[in-house]
């Protein structure tokens, strides 16, 4: 009889390391499959037990799955990775290897997300618990000096979401806590350059990583492969990847293109590779038609960043009678005066095509985020065309 799907409640806070020893089974092939849900979030347990169905057995692609790993969901209905012991080993492995070795690790994201899971499951393959900082209520930079005062030696980590590091970057201790770490992963999202310059310049080791929950979270880093990684680019300059660490389908869709191919995931992100090195260039399916012509939101957001005035940006595409779609921008200023649309447009039309400088521009004091820090495009797209411009998307 086929092993039944089990919701495994993750706990906040340092209440977490309760469930290291169900993992250490995990790792160990010693586990019924798990369904990791945040305990005490009862809207979205329920969103995800919904959806992915623990009590029932698991795919006859999956049999030999240690843990269903939800999707951030980005059309609402998430859907479930599935997650082997050995790809999750080969994964914390090849992170080890590639960092120096393997260390203590700082959590400080949800760990019912991939990228947090990670941070536990590193732990537990490095034989020491976690230090944590509870995020339930908001990532607070002021947590971090104490908290990574706290963390055993010689090597010490942690993974950060670029929403996080603008906060400490804004924070002096926390700024310091982090510099003292041997390495920052950065993920979760595409890093602003003018983020990772402050980061750098900062003195924090940063490790920029690219993955999702299909892969085991991070399997590349800084753009080069993790060992047991391969990457591939098809035609449409799609990135597609190999190896070790991907997930063998999706629950209950198992004849799902992106995994069409064994062993092989398709992304639905345009990359190049150059001399071996990944560059995510932004998603197929958040490209921007307007006028007959194609914009890749994140190439103006790197640009949209560079402005001194801009501390976050996320750039859309909005529908338009006579363009199909308009490029528009939502922009949270820095301290001090804030930006104008006709200076951002200046700013991004004199470093790309006009076609790609946003027609408007709103300013908000924060961007609504999905899963473990994404900005939630669709929660923008809706306010900026459904919404009262005074409305807060974050609602």
């Amino acid at each position: 009889m086929r092993p039944l799907l089990q919701a495994l409640p993750v706990p906040h806070g340092s209440s977490v390391t309760s469930i290291l020893p169900v993992l250490e089974r995990v790792l160990d092939g010693g586990e019924p499959p798990l369904l990791p849900v945040p305990a005490g979030d009862a809207k979205e347990t329920d969103r995800l037990t919904s959806a992915l169905r623990p009590g029932r057995p698991v795919d006859d692609v999956g049999e030999d799955v240690a843990l269903v790993m939800a999707t951030s969901g980005t059309t609402g209905v998430p859907k479930g990775a599935l997650l082997t012991a050995r790809a999750l080993r080969a994964s914390g492995t090849a992170t080890h290897h590639r960092l120096g070795g393997p260390g203590s690790w700082l959590l400080a994201l949800p760990a019912h997300h991939i990228a947090g899971m990670q941070v536990l499951l590193r732990s537990v393959l490095a034989g020491r618990a976690p230090v944590v900082v509870d995020v339930a209520d908001g990532f607070d930079p002021g947590e971090l000096p104490a908290a990574v005062a706290a963390m055993p030696g010689p090597r010490r980590y942690t993974s950060l979401v670029p929403t996080q590091l603008v906060k400490a970057l804004d924070h002096p201790a926390g700024t310091a806590a982090l510099a003292s770490l041997d390495a920052v992963l950065l993920g979760g999202a595409a890093t602003p350059p003018p983020l990772l310059r402050r980061a750098l310049d900062a003195g924090i080791s940063i490790v920029r990583t690219y993955g999702m929950s299909e892969t085991c979270g991070g399997c590349v880093y800084d753009g080069v492969p993790l060992d047991g990684t391969t990457v591939r680019l098809d035609d449409d300059s799609r990135v597609v990847i190999g190896g070790a660490t991907v997930a063998s389908g999706y629950r209950g869709l198992p004849e799902h293109p992106a995994f069409a191919e064994p062993g092989w995931f398709r992304t639905d992100d345009a990359g190049t590779l150059t001399d071996g090195v990944l560059t995510i260039l932004g998603r197929l399916d958040e490209a921007i038609s307007t006028g007959g012509l194609t914009v890749v939101p994140q190439v103006v957001e790197a640009v949209l960043g560079s402005h001194p005035a801009v501390r976050e940006c996320a750039v859309l595409g909005v529908p338009d009678d006579r363009l199909g779609q308009r490029v528009v921008a939502v922009v949270v200023p820095r301290p001090g005066p804030a930006p104008t649309a006709a200076e951002l447009r200046e700013h991004v039309s004199a470093a790309l095509d006009a076609t790609a400088s946003p027609r408007e521009v709103r300013l908000l004091d924060g961007l609504p985020v999905r899963g473990p820090g994404k900005v939630d495009r669709s929660a923008l797209r809706a306010w900026w065309t459904e919404a009262p411009p005074t409305a807060d998307p974050r609602n």
